[in-house]
């Protein structure tokens, strides 16, 4: 006779889930980037994901590379490593265990943008 096993608080499906930004995340990336847009400093986004991060991407125009990227780590060795704020070369500008309070804190008008 095979051994049943009771499993409870299975968190498999909640880690599925986070493959991608949530609701509220991405709620607050899309507010900061129709705001940026409305500025005339940021012209076009897209997403990429992998399997250790998910990143939304922002050009200033549509043919270049990315000038900024914001990141959620799927997989973070420290609980400040959750949210990044990425330069065009994959530099960690700034990093953050909460994204609004990230979006929040940074001045994305002082940040300088390098050719």
């Amino acid at each position: 006779m095979k051994k049943i096993r009771l499993v409870i608080n299975n968190n498999i499906k909640n880690k599925e889930k986070e493959k991608f930004f949530i609701k509220k995340e991405l709620q607050c990336i899309l507010n900061l980037y129709a705001k940026m847009v409305s500025n005339g400093s940021w012209k076009d986004y897209s997403f990429s994901s992998g399997n250790k991060e998910v990143s939304f991407e922002v050009y200033q125009r549509a043919s270049e590379k990315p000038v900024l990227k914001i990141t959620k780590n799927l997989k973070p060795f420290y609980h400040n490593e959750k949210y990044f704020i990425k330069d065009r070369n994959g530099i960690v500008i700034k990093k953050s265990e909460n994204l609004i309070q990230l979006i929040n804190k940074t001045s994305w008008n002082k940040l300088k943008i390098v050719k």
